[in-house]
């Protein structure tokens, strides 16, 4: 069976995401900072009366905070049952992959080699798929250090 798949991009790179982890991609409005919290916790923001923990992943994958002016789009995701907001540069497509994942090969980043879970092929351009649950963990971790 040919799976779904959100295309994204985040921190620069190509992602896909297994829709079955989407509840929606929003534009954000407004983020209120969170004092005392981890560069990846961008704040906290409300969508339809519910608050959501926004996570700027790229500040999780490369150390630095999402400039103010690009924090404009996240996909919601309710993790282990809480609300959040991760932050991406665009989203491109929604589509079904009949070759659906495909193992990593060749050279990775060791900055993504934490989130990356393989490969997705869509019209012959690679995505890497990764797991929103695997950046909240993260982003876990990170707060804990």
């Amino acid at each position: 069976m040919e799976q779904l798949y959100l295309l994204a991009t985040l921190a620069g790179a190509r992602i896909a995401v297994d829709a079955s982890e989407v509840e929606a991609v929003v534009k954000l409005t407004e983020i209120s900072p969170v004092p005392g919290m981890g560069v990846h916790v961008a704040g906290l923001s409300a969508l339809r009366s519910r608050v959501l923990t926004i996570i700027d992943v790229a500040a999780l994958i490369h150390g630095r905070a999402t400039p103010a002016d690009q924090r404009d789009l996240a996909i919601i995701a309710n993790i282990s049952g809480h609300s959040y907001g991760l932050m991406v540069d665009g989203v491109s497509d929604i589509c079904r992959v009949p070759e659906g994942e495909l193992p990593l090969r060749g050279q990775l980043d060791s900055a993504w080699m934490p989130f990356a879970r393989g490969v997705v092929e869509h019209e012959g351009v690679p995505h890497l798929l990764v797991s929103l649950a695997g950046f909240i963990e993260a982003g876990a971790q990170a707060q804990a250090a």
